[in-house]
């Protein structure tokens, strides 16, 4: 069934491939998949005009032709039905979940002629590393509108993060300590260095440099996971020699790790960058970093 979706088809050709009559056909697949092949067929194309839809350049018509209607007045009629919304409406949506409803859990997924004119598309790697520089970067350049004073005022609430830290007594400190967390676990992935903990001259904690600090840091840290994005590699492990003794993690559990609380410390300079009286747009939600996206 899959694999005829590119090819006219009707129940008895489909029952002829299958060696069966057509009354068998029907209830054999239908007793094993709780759906009869003509409904199947049906909703399996509806789904895929939904993911030309959102991820082709394709015209309306072409992917109504393509899922089997002969004309675009049929085509809207049953996407509309199936959907919700006509095509072309879906499509300004920017929908991009294209599964319907299938109590046997199968469904279109694309193949390679699907891929022609495709747009490209993030992974939840590409959002959550995305965010992370995007916004720690946005942090660090309303910092630098502030003065020396404002950058080291305590903190009205500060907070331990890390048990092995003191608390967060500055927004300066919250900024650094958050380039600090992704520069100690690039250099752990290249086998670097250590960086300075707190330590840091005062040439190197100014918002400007702390920008570039993250710059380099982000360079070497995602050259890395790329790859292990690329290989599927989450849940293999590497060696940390910077801990005594030396530790082992897994890439995954060592990114969110690095995302989770790096997002918090996001957090905590959002507010003191408030009570500074610094407009701050947005609250750092993922979704800012791809509306800002859209536009390019």
């Amino acid at each position: 069934m899959l694999e005829s979706l590119d090819q006219p088809q009707d129940a008895r050709s489909l029952a002829r491939q299958a060696y069966r009559s057509r009354t068998q056909f029907y209830r054999l697949f239908r007793a094993m998949v709780e759906e009869t092949p003509v409904a199947m067929r049906r909703r399996l194309l509806l789904e895929r005009a939904a993911w030309q839809l959102s991820r082709t350049h394709y015209s309306v018509t072409e992917i109504g032709l393509d899922a089997g209607y002969g004309s675009l007045e049929a085509f809207t009629r049953a996407f509309r039905k199936a959907f919700g919304v006509s095509p072309s409406l879906y499509r300004r949506m920017g929908v991009t979940y294209t599964h319907l409803h299938a109590g046997n859990g199968i469904h279109h997924h694309s193949s390679n002629d699907d891929t022609k004119g495709v747009n490209s598309s993030m992974d939840l790697f590409d959002i959550f590393s995305g965010q992370e520089s995007w916004h720690a970067q946005r942090l660090l350049d309303l910092a630098g509108t502030l003065t020396e004073e404002q950058l080291d005022r305590p903190l009205k609430h500060q907070v331990t993060v890390f048990p092995w830290n003191d608390p967060d007594q500055s927004l300066r400190q919250v900024l650094d300590r958050m380039v600090l967390t992704k520069e100690v676990w690039a250099a752990a992935l290249t086998g670097g260095s250590a960086p300075e903990m707190d330590n840091a001259p005062p040439a190197h904690r100014t918002p400007s440099s702390m920008r570039s600090r993250l710059e380099k840091a982000d360079a070497a840290f995602n050259s890395v996971l790329t790859d292990v994005r690329a290989r599927g590699a989450w849940e293999s492990t590497f060696v940390d020699a910077l801990c005594e003794p030396p530790e082992t993690f897994t890439f995954g559990g060592m990114f969110a790790h690095v995302i989770t609380f790096n997002f918090y410390r996001r957090m905590l300079a959002i507010d003191a960058l408030r009570r500074l009286g610094v407009k701050v747009e947005g609250f750092g939600c993922p979704d800012e970093y791809i509306a800002n996206l859209a536009p390019a």
